[in-house]
Parts: structure tokens; C-alpha cells; sequence
């Protein structure tokens, strides 16, 4: 069963290792959090990726936190350069946690890439989608979090 509306925020320890940051970041309190599942081997998540990342740049000075998390769909995938070269390629600046062990998808009930999870500044699930059709939504959701007190 899906990770359902109104639920907390799973840890997001578990990761194998962390890329952008030094190590597990530590998620701040009272703000807009929005979680992200990707693959190197996804179509969808490299087409959406530059409107991602243009979301990040947008609405982290308003407070929203992002972290991203390279989730393999194929043993191919698993490749630490491949996923560094995609963090390169499309500009990742967020923190990127490989979850290739799938702890962290395990905990949030993932199995999808791209996934999205966005949590208000109460540390709860506000919206989830996967896809580029749950994609169209995000931006609209973020600005709804952002807005709520």
C-alpha cells in the first residue's frame, strides 16, 4: 500500500552513499520538503529533469529542501559514474542520496521512477505522483505547501 496522504515523513537513512553533500543532510523543521526518485536508465526522469531542476532554483529561497534519490531500475543503473554524470549533465545541485540497497524507496513505499513526495512544513505527505503525468502537478503542489502556514 502506497505511502497515503497526512502520513509522516519516513527516514531517509539508508542511503549507500550521498553525492552534493558530505554526508546524510539533516532536514530542517517547518518547511516544504520535497522528496525525488530518479534513475540514470529513465527516459521520463531525464526529460523532466531540467524543469526540475529549474523548480529547485525557484523555490528553495522560498523554503523549499529537496534530496533527491538515485533509485536503479536495472543492474546497469547501479554504476556510481553513470549517476554522476547525470548530477553533471542536469545540474543537480540538491543532495543526492543512492539508494541501491532501496531502504530509503522501501520506507517511503516506492517503486517508481520518477517518484515525487512532497511534505508540508508539519513534516507530512501533502502530494505524491510518479511519472511525467504526476510531474505536471508538482510545481502547483510546491507553491500550495509553500503557501500553507
Amino acid at each position: 500500500m502506497p505511502l497515503r496522504l497526512g502520513s509522516e515523513m519516513p527516514s531517509i537513512e539508508g542511503a549507500t552513499e550521498w553525492l552534493n553533500t558530505q554526508s546524510r543532510p539533516q532536514l530542517a523543521d517547518n518547511q516544504v520538503t520535497l522528496i525525488h526518485f530518479w534513475a540514470v536508465s529513465c527516459h521520463i526522469c531525464h526529460e523532466t529533469m531540467d524543469d526540475l531542476m529549474r523548480m529547485v532554483e525557484k523555490y528553495t529561497p522560498q523554503g523549499l529542501q529537496v534530496i533527491a534519490f538515485h533509485l536503479p531500475r536495472i543492474a546497469e543503473d547501479a554504476n556510481v559514474q553513470k549517476v554522476k554524470e547525470d548530477i553533471s549533465q542536469f545540474h543537480l545541485t540538491q543532495p543526492v542520496g543512492l539508494d541501491h540497497a532501496r531502504a530509503v524507496a522501501d520506507r517511503f513505499e516506492n517503486e517508481y521512477v520518477p517518484a515525487f513526495f512532497i511534505f508540508g512544513k508539519d513534516g507530512k505527505l501533502k502530494f505524491r505522483a510518479a511519472g511525467d503525468k504526476g510531474f505536471q502537478k508538482v510545481e502547483s503542489k510546491i507553491q500550495e505547501a509553500l503557501a500553507q502556514e
